[in-house]
C-alpha cells in the first residue's frame, strides 16, 4: 500500500488500496503505518503479552462476544473518518451480532480495545490514542505497558494503572477478572 503525500483520501478510497505486508491505520486522510519503523515494530514481549490476552480474553468470551487480534475498527476522531487498528478488540454480541460475518473492518465501536505499548513508542502517545478511542466511543481502553508489567484501564473517569495481583474488572465485561500477573505469566514473562 503506498500513497502519494500530496493527496488525502477518503475512508473508500483508503480500503480500496491493496493489502501488503505493513499494517495501516486511516488518519487525518492518509494511510500511515501502524508501526513508523523497524524499531517499534512488535518484538517477542508484545508478540507473546498479544497472544496470551486472546487466549485469556477468548476463554472469558465464548457466548458473550469476539476477540480479535489487530482488527480495524471504523470510528469518527475530530469529525473526521478514523480506522485504528488496536492489538486486541473486544466486541459483544449485542453490539455485533454473532451471525455477523463479513470480511471486513469492525462497523461500530467494540466494548474493549487493548494496545500493548511498542519499542519505540511512549506511554503518552498510546494514552493520546486511547483519549482518542473514548472520544470515539469505545467506552474502555486497556494499555498495556510490558516492561513495566502494568495495565491502564481507561473509562469515563480517571485513568487507573494495575499491577502485580490487582484485579481488573468492569461492568462492561461481565464475569471478567484478570490480574496483570496473570497475563504477564500467561505470556512467559513473569520468572
Amino acid at each position: 500500500m503506498v500513497q502519494s503525500s500530496n493527496q488525502r483520501l477518503t475512508l473508500e478510497e483508503f480500503l480500496a488500496l491493496p493489502e501488503g505486508d505493513i499494517t495501516y491505520e486511516f488518519v487525518n486522510g492518509e494511510a500511515v503505518p501502524k508501526y513508523k519503523d523497524d524499531e517499534m515494530s512488535p518484538k517477542f514481549f508484545h508478540g507473546s503479552t498479544t497472544g496470551a490476552l486472546f487466549i485469556l480474553l477468548s476463554a472469558w468470551a465464548q457466548a458473550k462476544g469476539r476477540v480479535v487480534i489487530e482488527w480495524a475498527i471504523k470510528l469518527t476522531r475530530n469529525q473526521q473518518d478514523w480506522m485504528p487498528v488496536p492489538d486486541l478488540t473486544y466486541i459483544s454480541y449485542h453490539r455485533l451480532p454473532a451471525d455477523w460475518l463479513l470480511d471486513e473492518a469492525c462497523p461500530v465501536a467494540p466494548e474493549l480495545v487493548i494496545e500493548i505499548i511498542s519499542p519505540g513508542q511512549t506511554f503518552g502517545e498510546i494514552a493520546e490514542k486511547a483519549t482518542d478511542y473514548l472520544k470515539a466511543g469505545v467506552p474502555c481502553v486497556w494499555v498495556v505497558d510490558t516492561k513495566a508489567r502494568t495495565v491502564t484501564v481507561f473509562t469515563s473517569s480517571l485513568p487507573i494503572t494495575y499491577r502485580f495481583d490487582q484485579v481488573i474488572t468492569d461492568d462492561l465485561l461481565p464475569g471478567l477478572e484478570i490480574t496483570p500477573n496473570a497475563i504477564f505469566q500467561q505470556a512467559g514473562l513473569n520468572p
